[in-house]
Parts: structure tokens; sequence; C-alpha cells
């Protein structure tokens, strides 16, 4: 009993430290953290007489990033510092194209998970020369150079027999570029017969390894990402990636990844013979 109270007392206090170091309202507090308030007020009044349940600890040692131990008395560490933290999410910059080495790298780290990537454009994997240069532009060699050499490595990676990549765009993008409109608009018209060719082949040859998912664009919206399996998500910001680490948030990543699957109007199978029909539109 003396145990119990001790424990009591000292989750009381530490859970009252944990609220006053927000400056938070208790009803703001509760919110933020995912519990009730009705809750919150029980746990900090005197008169409880009740230890709080395992995944209110949890809630709470999770958003204020202190521990269970240390809530319930049981360790005198303190509440972590934003030094003491693994880093869950970090900024990587220089990134010219969502075609960048660094995804080799983590391509590299994933082998044996299964990799769920939205591309910017089309996937980078299956590019031409003629594409990437012209959609590099102004940002002449070796960049031009260094993201072809990119393509390869990941193709090859592609080509492995352990290898599972899921891909998901919408039918519009594919579309667009067939006809030239929008960002294509420069792109001539034998680069995108070669470009459509290419993709057509490429998923033939490589399904079921490689399975590209297309989606009603009207319908849903995807930003660029790489989910490399339960390790790490690549968000593509324009010259820089958001990378989560965190397994909360890797999937996150991946559920809204799933429900794009669900979603869409065009199977792996049928995506050889879709390109080939656009083929027709290139004029």
């Amino acid at each position: 009993m003396t145990d119990r109270r001790s424990a009591l007392g000292a989750f009381r206090s530490r859970l009252a430290q944990t609220v006053e170091r927000t400056g938070l309202t208790r009803g703001a507090f509760a919110e933020v953290t995912g519990i009730d308030r009705s809750t919150l007020s029980q746990l900090l009044s005197p008169d409880n007489r009740r230890l709080p349940r395992v995944d209110t600890l949890i809630a709470i040692s999770r958003n204020q990033q202190v521990s269970v131990d240390w809530l319930l008395g049981l360790s005198h560490s303190g509440p972590v510092t934003a030094e003491m933290l693994p880093e869950t999410l970090s900024f990587e910059t220089d990134a010219l194209t969502h075609n960048d080495e660094r995804l080799i790298r983590w391509l590299g780290e994933s082998v044996g998970y299964k990799v769920r990537y939205v591309p910017s454009t089309v996937p980078d994997l299956l590019k031409t020369e003629a594409v990437i240069e012209y959609e590099l532009g102004d940002s002449a060699q070796p960049r031009s150079e260094q993201k072809v050499e990119t393509a390869a490595a990941r193709l090859a990676w592609t080509r492995r027999p352990e290898t599972d990549l899921e891909c998901c765009s919408s039918v519009q993008s594919v579309e667009a570029f067939a006809r030239g409109e929008g960002i294509w608009a420069g792109l001539d018209a034998v680069a995108r017969r070669e470009q459509i060719e290419q993709m057509a082949a490429l998923t033939d040859e490589l399904y079921p390894t490689l399975r590209w998912f297309l989606f009603d664009g009207r319908a849903r919206y995807a930003a660029p990402v790489t989910i490399f399996g339960p390790q790490r998500a690549a968000l593509y910001l324009g010259r820089m990636y958001l990378v989560l680490t965190s397994t909360e948030h890797v999937q996150t990543c991946t559920r809204d990844f799933e429900q794009l699957i669900r979603a869409a109007i065009v199977q792996p199978p049928d995506v050889p013979a879709l390109l080939t029909s656009l083929l027709s539109e290139i004029t």
C-alpha cells in the first residue's frame, strides 16, 4: 500500500510539473496529448487513488518526451531534452531533382523491404536521358550526367530479384506527358514517343517486381514521396527532402500510399497497354 501511495504521489507531482512546463491549460494539455479532460483532472486530484492506464501513460510520454519511468517516480533522469532525442525528422538539402543519389543509398539500406514511391513527374528509373536532360534544363553538366547515372542505378536496383517496388501516379500526369502539356510543352514529340515506348517496355519487363498503379488525379492528390519499408519516408519538397524516420510517421505515409493503391483505376498489368495506346496522341 505504501508503494502504491508513493507511486501515486510521484506520478501526480510529475504530471503536474509536465503540465506546468508546457504553459497550457489543463484542457489544452489533454487535447494535445490525446487524453480525456476528465481523466486528466482525476489524475491530478489529491483524492485520486488509481494509477493511470498504460495507454494514458504512453500518450503523455510520447507527446511530452518524458519517460514512463520518470512519470511513475522510478527514474530521476527528468524530461528528455532535445539533445537527447533520437533524430526522427530531418531536412536533406541541395536536392536538385527527385532523382537524387541519396535515394540510391537509402534503397541499399532497405533491401528486403517493400519500397513505395510517388514520383514527381514520370518514374525516375524509367526515364530516358532526353527526359532527364530536359527536366534539368539549364542546370548543365555534370549534373545531367550524374542524374542519368542515378536513374540507371535505380533501374539496376529494380532488376534485382529481391526487389519489391510499388509506384503510384495519376493517370492524368501520364496523359499530359504524352500530349506535351504543362511542363512538357517544350519537350519534342520524338523524345516523348521514345519515353512512352521505354516506359511501356520496362513496365512489362519488370512486372511484378515493379508494380505501377495509376489513380484518378481528379479524386486523389499525392505529393512526391519514397517510403523505404519501415525505415524512412522521404518527401520531395522541390530542392530538399523532408526525411521521416519515426515509426508513427512512416506508418502514416504507408497508410496514405495504400489508399492510393486501393483507388487505382489502372492496375499494373494494364499499364503497358495504356502507355502504348497513348502513342497515338503524340503529334
